[in-house]
């Protein structure tokens, strides 16, 4: 048996959870979830509990069982208290704004890059343009903007100049050794 699949989701005031089959919604103060999961994996509420079960321990259901759990565990906090990333930026002349929903970024290319934030997504710039906050109730969503984001410029190793997560360590390369005596 999976040890996180067999965990029960504890469900929180004021989220509710619906399930018919294999079809599951989840509303809760921040917004509403649904998601379609295999039918081989039993989901039901039980006492304020979601619990997952699987019939067999077919490699197919075992891969399955603690994954539907995480995701489910995802969907109820998400729609309690939801999730952010935090995108730093470093480099000189490097900022970020916001234009009205948009995201511009002004990170060393010859024009602004405007990244439109998609549904149940928010951008936050803090006041010097050096942080950047992708907020969402979806976990998924918000990891994959964020990665995006990144893309737009990632942290390079000479300089470590580019847009990196909070607190991810880059690693650094030795320049050149300069002129050297002959």
């Amino acid at each position: 048996m999976s040890r996180i699949g067999r965990l029960p989701i504890p469900v929180p005031d004021g989220v509710q959870v619906e399930i018919k089959g294999s079809h599951v919604r989840v509303k809760g103060p921040k917004g509403e979830l649904q998601r379609t999961f295999s039918p081989t994996i039993g989901i039901r509420l039980e006492d304020g509990q979601i619990k997952v079960t699987r019939s067999s321990d077919a490699p197919d259901q075992r891969a399955l069982h603690g994954t539907t759990r995480a995701v489910l565990a995802n969907m109820v906090q998400g729609v309690s208290a939801g999730f952010e990333r935090v995108l730093e930026i470093e480099g000189v002349g490097y900022r970020a704004e916001l234009a009205g929903k948009k995201l511009v970024l002004q990170v060393g290319f010859s024009h602004p890059v405007e990244i439109e934030p998609p549904e149940g997504i928010t951008f936050e710039v803090d006041t010097r343009g050096r942080q950047v906050k992708v907020i969402g109730i979806d976990k998924e969503k918000v990891g994959q903007v964020a990665a995006e984001i990144r893309k737009v410029r990632p942290p390079e190793p000479y300089h470590g100049k580019g847009i990196r997560y909070a607190g991810e360590h880059v690693r650094r390369k030795a320049g050149k050794a300069g002129k050297g005596g002959m």
